[in-house]
């Protein structure tokens, strides 16, 4: 995980086996029923972005004005 992202922590209420739920991390509202979507992490700085299917994989990592632009160009197409 990149340094800009250690600031997120586990839930405190995570089980002894590593089983947990991450603060942090939404998924996104149009996943699909198979539960292909991503997950987004809003950090100060940075947005993380992540596979649901792959919680321990590769976050990828957005400066947060990118990440912005990317969105608000999405929602401008839907229109």
């Amino acid at each position: 995980m990149t340094p800009e992202l250690t600031g997120w922590r586990k839930s405190s209420r995570s089980a002894a086996e590593g089983n947990c739920v991450e603060v942090g991390w939404s998924k996104s509202s149009y996943s699909g029923a198979e539960g292909d979507c991503v997950e987004v992490a809003l950090a100060p700085q940075v947005v993380g972005v992540r596979d649901t299917k792959d919680r321990d994989g590769a976050v990828l990592t957005f400066p947060r004005r990118q990440w912005v632009a990317f969105v608000s160009g999405l929602r401008d197409r839907r229109s």
